[in-house]
């Protein structure tokens, strides 16, 4: 397709010319349809339209050229040659994804450059990139030591590629807790307050705050950075208590954020952070952060900086009065209000779209409604990352919709952009869902169960969660859903390879779901038979399904992430494959009668937890690998140094 832009394209054309494989179109001086670019009546508005043979797009900001060309080509593909025009007003100031980078999946420059592709045709004009410790600090070797952490010439690169589309790219760290990967090290103890947080009041965590939020800023354009500072429950319950004996939380907790204020007024930037821990030492149970009748204490809002905006999480609720309670219980912190939801890409293989579309679709309808005018999309890889960040694309386009409509965008119209976008169907991207929405599941999976995490790493003897879907026929479900995925696939899509790895999962969990069950009833009814079919046929098939899983893995990381962090689900992988080849010998020694019983077979099943399908809580979940391996020790230190 070629098209001849006309107008002021200096600041354009670099974003036009990585556009251009993708969506196929070419520069034309002469032939080609005239495309006369624009600025538009307002910052806020975008218009594409034809009319008298010609095309026109007019934007308000940069970023909106880009959703505006890809409309226009989007048009010009379904054949109009009829005079059309598209008005769309921008609803959130910026509004984007953010990625988490700390859970071992450090995106690779070309990954970040194909995601910021894929958000450039959509609208979206912020991302943030999460941080933890996977930045470099001059003077800290082990701060993201052997994690994949970026340089700043890295993160220039990525910033500079995002500022050709007028995307905003912007640091998230954390200045308080979750940095129990950098606080591991013996070398620096004496930043540990906790295992996970910092020892606060100490002139050593001071000066590494400034460098810390000095080094995460400076790469970037932006003048904005997320400072964290959320889920820090064990704040002051360490070192801190030692060595200046008991202090209110809230206290430690502010006189620290005046510190870190300190630094980031230092650097010129402004700051946001999650409202969590406000909100929990406001509840009655000092815990709660979703407690409706939570009302902040006037002195507690009085001492709340108000130039740091407060980022409101919420993952799960579907209700929209839900949102309503929860905004309002924010307003008293008198803070800027960001809202942050989420692409379920969590603790799964698959993603839970079932939640994330719905829970998505209240939330930033309230967000509009409340004049909240930034939302983010976040995609967090908790516990080793098996999930894919383009497999959450359909999400993303849901968010990029919702940017652009007063009202709630419909599903046919989210589909359509995904399509254009993506080159994917949606229900090829809905289907990602079954690997969790399994038989047993509540509604659109709303208690986040994972089956297709735990049943692949759960071990056969064991058999941890038999009970808990006993019955259900998991086998046949993920049988269907590996032809159903097979079918559904795009030979020649960019993207058709994020369905590789779900349907070899598919292949693996049609034979292993329900393996732990079949010995089981085999073993109590003494069929040695049966049990020696599966030594010999039945499990060695499944190993040889995994190491297909795992080469097809490696072969998607390796595409997206850094090498560093795949050592974690390599060493599951041969974990799984090596418990395989165990229970195999455990069976044949039990019927060649080289022992008299199979202790492992011998224990009545009972359910994992009480988030199980016989409370209405779904097939269940859990939220680490070494949990789900196995009910026995992985490690137990008191003190590792």
């Amino acid at each position: 397709m070629k098209l001849r832009l006309e107008g002021d394209l200096a600041d354009l054309r670099p974003g036009i010319e990585a556009l251009a494989p993708e969506l196929g179109i070419a520069p034309a001086d002469r032939d080609g349809t005239v495309v006369r670019v624009a600025a538009s009546a307002s910052s806020e508005t975008l218009e594409v339209g034809m009319a008298e043979g010609e095309a026109y797009i007019r934007y308000g900001r940069k970023h909106q050229f880009f959703r505006g060309l890809g409309l226009l080509v989007q048009r010009l593909r379904e054949g109009a040659d009829e005079p059309f025009v598209i008005r769309e007003r921008q609803q959130f100031d910026r509004i984007g994804p953010m990625f988490d980078l700390s859970r071992n999946g450090v995106l690779t420059q070309d990954a970040f450059e194909r995601l910021l592709n894929k958000m450039a045709l959509m609208g979206l004009n912020s991302v943030m990139l999460y941080m933890e410790d996977t930045y470099a600090i001059e003077g800290e070797p082990y701060f993201g030591y052997m994690r994949g952490r970026y340089t700043q010439a890295e993160l220039k690169a990525i910033d500079d590629y995002a500022d050709r589309f007028g995307i905003e790219a912007f640091p998230s760290i954390q200045t308080l807790a979750h940095l129990e990967e950098f606080l591991k090290w013996e070398p620096v103890s004496h930043y540990r307050d906790t295992k996970g947080a910092l020892l606060v009041g100490d002139a050593r965590t001071d000066a590494l705050i400034a460098r810390m939020v000095a080094a995460a800023s400076a790469p970037f354009r932006s003048r904005r950075i997320h400072i964290g500072m959320d889920e820090a429950e064990e704040l002051g319950r360490g070192k801190y208590l030692d060595r200046y004996g008991y202090a209110e939380r809230f206290d430690i907790m502010t006189a620290h954020l005046d510190k870190v204020l300190a630094a980031v007024r230092d650097q010129g930037l402004e700051p946001m952070m999650w409202s969590d821990m406000f909100l929990k030492l406001a509840s009655d149970s000092g815990s709660e952060y979703y407690d409706a009748e939570t009302a902040i204490p006037e002195e507690m809002a009085r001492r709340v900086p108000r130039d740091v905006a407060m980022v409101y999480w919420d993952y799960t609720h579907m209700d929209a009065a839900d949102y309503e309670k929860q905004i309002a219980n924010h307003r008293p912190l008198g803070s800027r209000l960001v809202f942050a939801g989420a692409v379920w890409i969590f603790n799964t293989f698959g993603v839970n779209y079932g939640l994330s579309l719905n829970a998505s679709d209240a939330a930033l309808q309230v967000c509009k409604k409340e004049g909240i005018r930034e939302a983010y999309a976040t995609m967090w890889g908790d516990d080793g990352n098996e999930g894919n960040p383009f497999a959450a694309l359909l999400g993303l386009q849901l968010y990029a919709e919702h940017a652009y409509s007063a009202d709630k965008p419909s599903r046919a119209q989210v589909a359509a952009r995904a399509k254009f976008c993506t080159g994917i169907d949606a229900e090829a991207f809905l289907l990602l869902k079954d690997l969790d929405e399994v038989p047993g599941s509540e509604p659109d999976n709303r208690r986040q169960s994972n089956p297709s995490k735990f049943l692949l790493y759960q071990d056969a003897l064991l058999g941890l969660f038999d009970k808990q879907i006993e019955g259900l026929g998991l086998a046949a479900h993920y049988a269907r859903l590996e032809e159903r995925i097979r079918q559904s696939r795009t030979p020649g899509a960019a993207l058709d390879e994020i369905f590789e790895v779900p349907q070899r999962l598919c292949a693996v969990l049609k034979r292993k779901s329900e393996l732990g069950i079949a010995l089981k009833r085999a073993y109590d009814a003494k069929d040695c038979d049966a049990l020696q079919h599966a030594a010999t046929v039945t499990l060695p098939a499944i190993a040889e399904a995994v190491r297909e899983l795992r080469a097809a893995h490696r072969a998607q990381w390796m595409r997206m992430f850094k090498p560093f962090g795949w050592e974690v689900l390599d060493i599951r992988y041969g974990g799984v494959a090596n418990r395989l080849e165990s229970a195999s010998l455990r069976l044949l020694d039990y019927v060649e009668a080289r022992i008299d019983r199979i202790e492992e077979l011998e224990q009545e099943r009972q359910v994992y937890s009480s988030a199980n399908r016989f409370n209405q809580r779904g097939t269940g979940w859990c939220s680490y690998y070494y949990r789900m391996a196995s009910p026995n020790v992985f490690y137990h230190v008191v003190n590792p140094f």
